[in-house]
């Protein structure tokens, strides 16, 4: 209060530089509704209006700073970090506040060190251990100062932080040019404040003389100082002082200004009636632009959030300089990396993680018992591909993809069928293509000695039809290679089934008529071999083989194999394959290629020891059962094969099979025919 009653009285505190401070001068003017702007209360605490009515700040709140240090490190994707804190209240809250900034942000704290005043020398130690033991490093140690260190002019001058500061990012108080300011300060001159202790002493230590005691020359002046009094560079908490002043004297201007001339308004007072709930009031509205054309007012207690980046750079000679790196401003940060020096030396960020990224391709497994930020990267199974960093999981591909390699990316499974340029399918046209051949000679060596006993004793034209019908059972495989196709599919199995029925036919006939020729032999029997002459003999094959015919027509019309891609089959592969539409179309295939194999078998078995030098009924037994063994044996082996490999086995059991008749039937009579001469007559066919 000033005595002299003609001076304006404004009932505000501009002060409390520190949360202490304004929590208890607030606490103690509360009753008379004196307001209190504070430049450096910086507690969260002082936000709550209910407890500190009358409190403003133009410094803003520590949740921010630690908000903006948090968004550092998400911006920088420092996943790994440490925490050195003041062991009060000011420090955890800060570390409460930037965990729950950080949290599910991929952020984790490895070390927390509580310092306290009182036992700086032992917790600075521990400090400096706990950093140095930590992994909260790949690329380098990189610290982030809050503002009651980062623009500290002591520590930047300490030349033992030379090594371990150079490149700290700090978030600081803002700083702002104040309009007139600098003029002032350098116009200031001892004898025109002779009463003003500080400008004396100032004076006596910038130019070495008092103006007082001491005559000065009269030519000092500040215009032509460079120190730290003059600099205006670094006005934080002097414009926070200048807000506060102003946001006072707008708050008086607005008071004293009601365009209602009836001043006993409650909103409204004269220069001598001003009282603290109405300076409050009018604080409370505050909205102006300061002559920096920054907008300027208070939500509650606290104006805009803003601060300052700042970088500690090694100067050209050696020490260590602040240098302006971006702005915080309520929400937003405005940085430029580019001007940043970074404490490795390089102009790449610094990285700092518990584990490397996971490369796409790869999925993170949390490591049990530590933090989310450590974990192990597994590679993607077969079939599942991740493309981003980091992926907690690994997607499947779609049936119709598998996925690339690198397991980053779904391409189209390969198309695979048993083809012409495989291994296995030129090794398997070889054996057919053979198999034909040899069936071709013998073919012929049976048409070139055709008058012979050998040939014309063992049923001449079934022994043709025999050999035609064995032909086409090896060149009938060939229809299995290659890229199935609708035709393909339906003739494939068409010609597998007539041509074997066709084969098993003759053979049947033949075992028939060598029964039919004994058993006529016998009294009584005479016209049981009519039943068996040429034409009879043609006609069953004919009829055997229609049935056949007819089973494959009625299949094929109803349920055809169609080309179909196998999709149940793990791998980068889909085979394309004739799928069995109908079992039973199959089956009926199948069962009667059997039937008639059985039944030849067993009237081969009963006419194996009739009397003859060269029985070809014996022939017929053993062909038969080999051919049985194999077609038992496919069964199975059909049905658990893979893939291609389907084909293949069906393709191996006709191979087999037809080689199995060619060479029990065929190759004994061309031993005789060919080395043996001497036994192709029918004195020695006749010898029983």
């Amino acid at each position: 209060m000033n005595d002299n009653e003609d001076d304006l009285v404004a009932p505000v505190i501009i002060g409390a530089s520190s949360s202490t401070t304004g929590i208890i001068l607030s606490n103690l003017v509360a009753p008379l509704s004196t307001p209190i702007i504070s430049d450096l209360a910086s507690c969260p605490c002082l936000s709550d209006r209910a407890k500190y009515p009358n409190f403003f700040r133009t410094i803003p709140s520590d949740v921010f700073q630690s908000w903006a240090m948090a968004q550092l490190a998400i911006r920088f994707k420092w996943s790994w970090v440490g925490a050195v804190i003041a062991n009060n209240d000011y420090g955890h809250l800060a570390l409460q506040v930037f965990k729950k900034e950080t949290e599910g942000k991929g952020i984790c704290v490895d070390f927390i060190v509580p310092v306290s005043r009182a036992t700086i020398k032992t917790d600075a130690k521990k400090a400096a251990s706990t950093i140095q033991a930590s992994t909260a490093r790949i690329t380098g140690r990189q610290f982030i100062a809050s503002e009651a260190w980062s623009t500290s002019e002591e520590l930047i001058k300490n030349v033992a932080l030379l090594k371990v500061a150079s490149g700290v990012l700090g978030v600081a108080i803002r700083s702002a040019q104040i309009p007139g300011f600098e003029h002032y300060v350098r116009s200031l001159h001892p004898s025109l404040r002779p009463h003003d202790v500080f400008l004396r002493e100032y004076w006596k230590k910038e130019f070495g003389c008092d103006p007082v005691s001491q005559a000065c020359n009269g030519t000092e002046s500040l215009y032509e100082v460079h120190s730290p009094f003059t600099d205006m560079s670094q006005l934080r908490v002097t414009y926070n002082v200048y807000l506060a002043v102003y946001a006072a004297a707008h708050a008086l201007h607005s008071l004293l200004s009601c365009p209602n001339t009836d001043t006993s308004a409650s909103s409204c007072s004269s220069p001598h009636q001003v009282t603290p709930a109405q300076l409050l009031q009018h604080l409370n509205k505050v909205n102006v632009s300061t002559p920096n054309g920054e907008w300027f007012g208070f939500q509650g207690a606290d104006i805009q959030p803003k601060f300052d980046l700042v970088n500690w750079q090694k100067a050209p000679d050696g020490s260590l300089r602040l240098v302006l790196i971006g702005r915080v401003d309520g929400f937003a940060i405005e940085l430029n990396e580019s001007t940043v020096q970074w404490s490795t030396g390089s102009s790449q960020v610094p990285v700092s993680v518990c584990t490397i990224s996971c490369e796409p391709g790869t999925r993170k497994a949390i490591r049990k018992g530590e933090a989310v930020c450590c974990f192990d990267c597994i590679s993607c199974g077969d079939g599942e591909i991740s493309n981003r960093t980091d992926s907690l999981q690994c997607d499947r591909c779609p049936l119709e993809f598998w996925s690339n390699p690198a397991r980053t990316s779904c391409i189209p499974r390969q198309q695979d069928f048993l083809s012409f340029n495989d291994t296995l399918g030129i090794t398997l046209t070889t054996v057919a293509v053979s198999g034909a051949v040899v069936t071709t000679a013998v073919f012929v060596v049976f048409l070139y000695y055709r008058k012979t006993p050998m040939v014309r004793a063992n049923n001449k034209e079934l022994s043709f039809l025999l050999l035609l019908s064995l032909k086409l059972c090896f060149l009938c495989s060939l229809v299995f290679i290659g890229r199935p196709s609708v035709w393909s599919c339906r003739f494939q199995q068409a010609a597998f089934g007539i041509s074997f029925v066709l084969c098993v036919s003759c053979l049947l006939v033949k075992t028939m008529v060598v029964l039919a020729v004994f058993r006529s032999a016998r009294p009584g029997s005479e016209a049981l071999i009519k039943w068996f002459g040429p034409h009879q003999q043609r006609g069953s094959v004919g009829l055997f083989t229609t049935v056949q015919i007819i089973i494959c027509v009625v299949w094929l019309s109803v349920s055809p194999p169609e080309p179909h891609l196998d999709l149940g089959v793990q791998g980068s592969k889909v085979t394309l394959e004739c799928a069995m539409e109908s079992v039973l179309g199959f089956s009926l295939v199948l069962g009667y290629i059997g039937l008639l194999a059985c039944t030849c078998l067993l009237l081969a078995f009963l006419a194996r020891k009739l009397p003859d030098n060269f029985n070809e009924a014996k022939l017929i037994t053993f062909s038969m059962l080999i051919f049985c063994a194999v077609w038992v044996a496919f069964v199975p082996a059909y049905v658990s094969s893979p893939g291609k490999y389907v084909v293949a086995v069906e393709i191996f059991a006709i191979l087999a099979s037809s080689y199995g008749l060619l060479i029990c039937i065929f190759a004994p009579k061309c031993f005789i025919i060919l080395l043996q001469p001497e036994k192709n007559t029918k004195k020695h066919l006749m010898g029983k």
